[in-house]
């Protein structure tokens, strides 16, 4: 504790003697968004030539400026570096808290989004190919866990959201194309939309994957009883 507080105290001491104004060629440099993890963004912004960011929800988070490269942040009690080469990115200072990873933030391109943000914008095949992209870097990522995308297309479809439930199952299944739950999610959501045939489709591709899969069994059974 005694070491986290000097630790603080040493930057506001810097910070305290160093112009919060940053020149216009780090300013142009630095500004724009940071995938924070794999599907989160950091954005930085300047007013008045102070940095700022924008960062779960809160748009106006002011950063201490320790010096021309480094900044303080509050709200993650980290020390933020500005690294240019190879190419702009934000990393934080090394301390003990980190067992030695290193935290490396890289700077989106303009138009660059993460995979929930294009999802959220109906661009489809760019969220599945930045999902896949998120599997191949990392197939423990939790933002790819095949039970929280499918939990996502239940939310959907119990807010009557069809169509977007059928495209977030689409992304399961590319994710996860041998999980009998998976197609069986699909023709929950088939059925929500009175698609029988579809539904069928999907369940029994469920039951082939796994002959035990109860929910598919029964749903498939009651369909193709009528």
């Amino acid at each position: 504790m005694k070491n986290y507080l000097f630790s603080i105290l040493i930057i506001l001491i810097f910070a305290g003697c160093t112009s919060q104004k940053n020149s216009e060629e780090f300013i142009n440099a630095t500004s724009g968004r940071y995938l924070f993890n794999a599907n989160e963004v950091l954005e930085i912004y300047f007013k008045e030539q102070v940095l700022h960011a924008k960062w779960r929800g809160n748009d106006n988070i002011a950063l201490l400026k320790v010096n021309d490269s480094s900044f303080y942040m509050k709200e993650l009690n980290e020390k933020m570096l500005f690294v240019s080469k190879p190419e702009m990115h934000i990393e934080l200072a090394p301390k003990t808290e980190h067992d030695g990873v290193i935290y490396h933030f890289k700077k989106l391109t303009k138009g660059e989004k993460t995979a929930s943000e294009y999802f959220k914008d109906k661009e489809y095949n760019n969220a599945l190919i930045a999902f896949k992209k998120i599997q191949e870097k990392d197939s423990l990522n939790p933002e790819i866990k095949e039970r929280r995308i499918n939990r996502l297309g239940y939310n959907y479809i119990r807010n009557k959201e069809i169509d977007a439930a059928i495209e977030i199952f689409k992304i399961n299944i590319a994710l996860y194309p041998n999980s009998s739950n998976v197609y069986d999610s699909m023709g929950d959501a088939f059925l929500s939309k009175k698609d029988t045939a579809a539904a069928i489709t999907y369940y029994k591709k469920a039951i082939s994957i796994n002959p035990e899969n109860s929910s598919a069994k029964k749903a498939y059974k009651k369909l193709t009883s009528k």
